[in-house]
């Protein structure tokens, strides 16, 4: 459950400075936990780390600027990149004080085994419905961009148009061998790909920026569509002037449904410990720097994407930005590549969101056990069969997801890491009424708060019939 060096344990144990031997009387159970060296660059964790913040919430963020103003969306996306760092710091200085690099175990060492199960529980639901929507984003879009491209008719029953089948074999042929990798770090690669794609699909949503047509566009296309909107009573009216034009601040009834899309649109947090692991010359400054270099390149991506993609629709962006531009033109090649591009990227993202399940799993239930190769592929084929047979055979389930997501994203990104803090930190280091226990605490009520608010969005679109809510990821 501990992987540190010898030299972070004593830096993490400053009242043990005597000798080897007199170290290992104090601490008996120390020397099985200090074989293991990360051998992971710091290039290689970003872009891990990078990959498991980056989901398709992206697409979604140009709609939330259209509904809160360039500089609003700005002060709240600084604002939620900045908490992030903070949560992040709170569980490397929990994990350092105690030496673990575990979230379960962080949950074991300050409530015992309710502790433990809660955290592992949350990391489970959590990354279980991250992983349904992201597969099921491939159940639906693939099918679209192969009919777009092949010009094939949408009606022929051909297999290769299914969906069903496509998600099955994407399982199979590129998540599952990744996922059956013994260490994390391997996927380095894959990750820096996802976020190539990801740069690929920025640089188009600012070459279309550039084409002067697409609002001209889009606008004949919805006057032609929706006579309602532009005629009452045989009288024709003029656009609303809030479609034309960039606002910095805006404020209307789909505003609020932004703070939660922003709140959760950084989540990485059952990933940070994993990658911690695995990182070479782990420090806790060291992992610090590339959590905070993460969620810097990741803040800038989605600042520009939401930018470029608002400034070419305004007003009539829609939630899901590539669907917007699809209004235009079904067929636009760059379009299509884009949407290919986002699928792979999504698709890349599912082994990196796995790993940390399967190591809940393991802490929960075979926390005294070594690893075990048979183990490892059997508990990543049974989540996968089971994810690719919720998307298949229980699509609507999903939205019990989202009151899964609303309620555990919280708690791993707010409330675990303040309340783990404050039980951790001895009181003699940092009584109950310092400032960095004061701030934690406070940290773990806007988590609360987080919470409520999610769910009351949720429960208000499923009574009135509207999708409006959504997480980052």
């Amino acid at each position: 459950c501990c992987f540190l060096t010898f030299s972070e344990l004593l830096e993490n144990i400053p009242n043990v400075k005597t000798s080897w031997s007199a170290f290992l009387e104090h601490y008996p159970n120390v020397i099985k936990c200090i074989h293991f060296e990360g051998k992971t660059s710091f290039g290689m964790s970003v872009f891990n780390l990078g990959n498991a913040i980056m989901g398709s919430g992206i697409l979604g963020l140009a709609y939330a600027m259209a509904n809160t103003g360039i500089l609003l969306f700005l002060f709240l996306l600084t604002v939620v990149a900045v908490l992030s760092c903070y949560s992040i710091h709170l569980l490397l200085k929990s994990s350092g004080i105690v030496g673990i690099r575990a979230y379960e175990q962080l949950g074991y060492r300050a409530f015992g085994t309710p502790g433990k199960m809660a955290a592992g529980i949350a990391i489970t639901l959590q990354n279980i419905g991250a992983m349904s929507s992201y597969l099921y984003i491939v159940k639906s879009e693939f099918p679209l961009v192969i009919q777009a491209f092949s010009r094939a008719d949408p009606t022929a029953d051909l297999w290769y148009l299914n969906g069903n089948y496509l998600v099955v074999m994407v399982s199979i042929g590129v998540i599952l061998p990744l996922a059956l990798m013994k260490q994390l770090g391997y996927l380095g690669y894959t990750s820096g790909f996802s976020l190539s794609c990801m740069v690929f699909f920025l640089s188009a949503v600012r070459l279309r920026l550039l084409h002067p047509l697409s609002l001209h566009s889009l606008n004949i296309h919805l006057n032609i569509t929706d006579n309602h909107a532009t005629h009452d009573n045989g009288l024709v009216h003029e656009m609303d002037d809030s479609h034309c034009g960039a606002r910095m601040f805006t404020m209307n009834s789909q505003t609020a449904y932004t703070i939660p899309i922003l709140a959760f649109a950084f989540v990485c947090h059952p990933e940070v410990l994993p990658i911690y692991t695995e990182l070479r010359n782990p420090t806790q400054r060291r992992m610090q720097h590339v959590s905070n270099l993460s969620i810097l390149v990741m803040y800038t991506m989605y600042f520009l994407a939401a930018l470029f993609g608002y400034l070419t629709f305004y007003g009539k962006t829609e939630t899901e930005l590539l669907h917007t531009y699809s209004r235009i033109d079904p067929y636009d090649t760059l379009i299509l590549c884009v949407r290919l591009a986002v699928l792979t990227a999504v698709t890349l993202t599912v082994p990196i969101v796995l790993f940390p399940v399967r190591r809940a799993l393991n802490q929960m239930f075979f926390a005294s056990k070594s690893f075990n190769w048979l183990r490892h592929v059997a508990i990543a084929v049974t989540l996968l069969s089971f994810i690719n047979m919720l998307v298949i055979f229980a699509p609507n389930i999903l939205g019990i997801f989202g009151i899964i997501g609303a309620t555990s994203a919280p708690c791993l990104i707010f409330i675990f890491p303040a309340i783990f803090y404050i039980r951790i930190v001895p009181k003699e280091q940092e009584p109950m009424h310092s400032i960095p226990k004061i701030l934690a605490a406070c940290f773990a009520g806007l988590g609360v708060a987080f919470m409520i608010m999610s769910l009351s969005f949720i429960i208000i679109d499923w009574t009135t019939g509207s999708s409006n809510s959504g997480g980052g990821h």
